[in-house]
């Protein structure tokens, strides 16, 4: 039995990629139940009901698990899926740096896993593996509290468990540009799944602007990024706004109060809503997912990528170090996109 853990719409999306490329040339998708483990709030739950809900439609078994509601919600999931943990042939995961799926890995016996994307942190996630560091997210600053020392021997038996060995195999089923360490397989997630399902999108003539949390995980400081926005939309004539799931309502109130765009709350991943349509002939990006999955989901068709790169002085104070050269490097990384320089939105911003 194929047994999956998904915290995220992103993630649910790209199990049922793997599927449908594990399926083979039958173009079926692979037996597999699907736990959902959601967080608390509202726009990624509205989002991974409705990935559910298609799940289902491809024949897949899921199962909604609320996991998060109390002090004893823990402890009862883990009780409640002790059976299928043990039953298991093979888990696949969205989010290696989840402390849940983290605590679920340390029950698991199977003898194959797979991760799939969980956007641009499986970048981050394979080179940690490969340089036989702890996992800690790329955005996180410092990490050495008492938190993180309780949960450290959880954190370094599931990381064990991403080492292949006699007795299990890894995989890493990936859109992103990753060069794993010995052993672990790499399969490319060429979104075949959703572009045999959707689209080809109908095209406006306008451009589109992706959003991102940056804001909200203490990266970028609020103030720039409207600025940088505005300046983006005024250059490259934008109308609309796809909001990311976990940008704030009074953020997203600012920005089109700040610059008139029409600010879309996407009720899918938004690889599926622009293989849907319509969607603008250029998509404008600041550093994110997207930047790799848009260019895949929409092969075939006449739209544009573009990413516009983080200048220094956007950053916050509570960026982590390694903000930067991250970010970078997701820009650096994008195949068949557009590179915006920072400095041209800045000369625009300060016009």
């Amino acid at each position: 039995m194929n047994l999956a853990f998904v915290e995220s719409p992103v993630q649910l999306l790209n199990v049922l990629e793997w599927a449908y490329t594990e399926g083979g040339d039958d173009h079926v998708l692979t037996d597999i139940t699907v736990v959902v483990l959601p967080p608390v709030d509202p726009m990624s739950r509205g989002q991974l009901r409705r990935m559910a809900e298609l799940a289902r439609d491809e024949g897949v078994k899921v199962r909604w698990q609320e996991a998060r509601g109390g002090a004893g919600a823990p402890l009862k999931t883990l009780r409640s899926l002790a059976g299928l943990l043990r039953r298991a042939e093979r888990i696949v995961i969205g989010d290696p740096f989840s402390r849940y799926v983290q605590l679920l890995l340390t029950m698991v016996r199977a003898r194959r896993l797979t991760v799939v994307d969980d956007g641009t942190a499986t970048m981050e996630f394979v080179a940690q593996l490969a340089r036989g560091e702890r996992l800690v997210r790329w955005h996180r600053k410092g990490g050495s509290g008492p938190r993180e020392l309780v949960l450290a021997p959880v954190t370094a038996r599931a990381r064990s468990r991403f080492t292949p060995s006699a007795t299990r195999t890894v995989e890493v089923f990936t859109a992103m540009p990753v060069e794993a360490p010995p052993g672990v397989t790499v399969t490319p997630n060429t979104f075949a799944w959703t572009r045999a399902r959707f689209g080809p999108p109908l095209l406006t003539k306008g451009a589109d602007l992706v959003g991102t949390s940056l804001v909200e995980t203490g990266v970028v400081d609020q103030a720039q990024y409207l600025e940088a926005v505005a300046a983006l939309a005024r250059t490259h004539h934008a109308t609309r706004y796809f909001a990311h799931r976990r940008e704030s309502t009074d953020k997203l109130h600012a920005l089109e109060a700040a610059t008139g765009l029409e600010i879309v709350r996407p009720d899918l991943p938004l690889e599926l809503i622009a293989r849907r349509g319509p969607i603008g002939r250029t998509v404008l990006s600041f550093p994110s997912t997207v930047v790799h999955t848009l260019p895949l989901a929409l092969v075939g068709t006449d739209v544009k990528v573009a990413v516009c790169d983080i200048a220094p002085e956007w950053l916050r104070d509570t960026a982590s170090p390694r903000a930067q050269g991250f970010l970078s490097g997701v820009t650096e990384t994008a195949r068949d996109v557009q590179r915006l320089a920072p400095w041209r939105v800045t000369a625009v911003m300060k016009a």
